[in-house]
Order: structure tokens, then sequence, then C-alpha cells
């Protein structure tokens, strides 16, 4: 069973970051992306902090080794292997984290506009992209974002991310109730409208995939 948190932009509060969070922050250029940023990586620490009974702030995040590649861009991690597994995500005024005893990985989007969905559809399996099709162009944008999400939500699950090729071979679906994903439970996120999430967990199950190597190097997210 997963925790969710939605997360919405907040005065700027970086006490609680540490030194590379607050680059990333200050890297951004609008002033509402830093806000969100912040918040949203402030409560993942709050959060990590009450499990652990440790200062926020003293929470040593960590990457996981590529499960792909082996390079240091896996799942994020508490070091050490001392937390509650966990994934983060954050899109144009909101942000969503995923709390799981076991890999998590969680995904909120903007609905796209129809110039981005022609652009990004054929990125989606052929049967996802066949169902997309025989709807009304009205339809489009919230099925996409649905189906988009699931992807997302299992890849950073699995610590692949984008990169291995998973989002045109992954079947999750576009209509309104997750297709079934071997090792994994998808779920889909009650947001505002604009938006769409979803959740994935994996399964303790013989069958379920091979979590990340416990390998990592001190690079947060």
């Amino acid at each position: 069973m997963s925790e969710i948190h939605l997360v919405r932009p907040a005065p700027l509060d970086v006490s609680l970051l540490d030194a590379d969070e607050r680059r990333r922050a200050a890297a951004l250029r609008r002033p509402a992306d830093r806000e969100l940023y912040a918040a949203a990586h402030s409560e993942l620490r709050r959060h990590l902090g009450h499990r652990l009974t440790v200062d926020p702030a003293a929470v040593e995040l960590v990457r996981l080794a590529c499960p792909l590649c082996g390079g240091p861009h896996g799942r994020p991690a508490v070091a050490e292997g001392a937390g509650p597994h966990f994934s983060l995500s954050h899109t144009d005024g909101l942000a969503l984290l995923a709390f799981a005893d076991g890999p998590v990985g969680a995904d909120v989007e903007r609905l796209p506009s129809a110039d981005v969905l022609a652009d990004v559809m054929a990125s989606l399996h052929s049967g996802e992209q066949a169902e997309l099709t025989e709807l009304p162009p009205a339809q489009r944008p919230l099925a996409f974002a649905r189906c988009w999400t699931r992807k997302e939500a299992v890849l950073k699950g699995t610590g692949e991310g984008l990169a291995g090729g998973g989002m045109a071979a992954l079947l999750v679906g576009t209509g309104p109730t997750p297709l079934g994903v071997r090792g994994w439970t998808v779920r889909d996120v009650a947001v505002p409208d604009g938006y769409a999430a979803a959740v994935a967990t994996a399964d303790r199950s013989p069958s379920s995939p091979t979590s990340p190597s416990a390998s990592s190097v001190r690079q947060h997210r």
C-alpha cells in the first residue's frame, strides 16, 4: 500500500534542502517552479525525517544504480536503505509524492495541448496509439496523459526511466482503468482538473521484477 501526497507551490523556503537541492531550485527560471520544487522536496524530507526520527535537513538521499547500465541515475533512495521507498514528480503547479514499503514510482503531468499530443503520441505502444485515434479529439489529452503517467510511474519504479525504450514496449492502456503490468500494481491518482497522475508499486510476489541494484551514489534527483 502506498501513501500519497499532493503538494502545491508555497512561499520559497529552502531551509530543509541540501546544497544540491538548493542549486537545483535556484537554477529554475520561474519563481513558481522554484517554489514548487522547494515545497515538494521539503515535504519529502519532513516525511522521511518523521519516519527516521531525525531532522528532515539531515536526511541523506542517494541515487541507486540504473538497472540497465549501472550508471548513477536509478531510483532516488535514502542512504544506506534507512527509510521507506519513495518517488517524487512535479509538473507545472503540482507535485506528487508517493511512499511505500517496496519500490514505487509516481508521475503527475498537465494535460497536453493538441500539438504536443501529436508530437509524442508515436512514442506510445501501438495499441495505445490506436485507442487514442479512435477517440474524439476532445477526449484525447486526458486519455494520453493517463497513459503517459502510468508508464512513467512503472519506469520510475523500476529505475529504468525513459532512456530504455520502455514507453513503446509497455502497455498500460488509455482507458479509465490501467491494464495489468506483471510484477506491478498501477493505479491512477485523483488530481485537480487539468492534470493526470499515477502511482506504481512493486508486487510482493516471486514473479516481481528484480529491484534495482543497492549500489548508490550521493547524488539526489
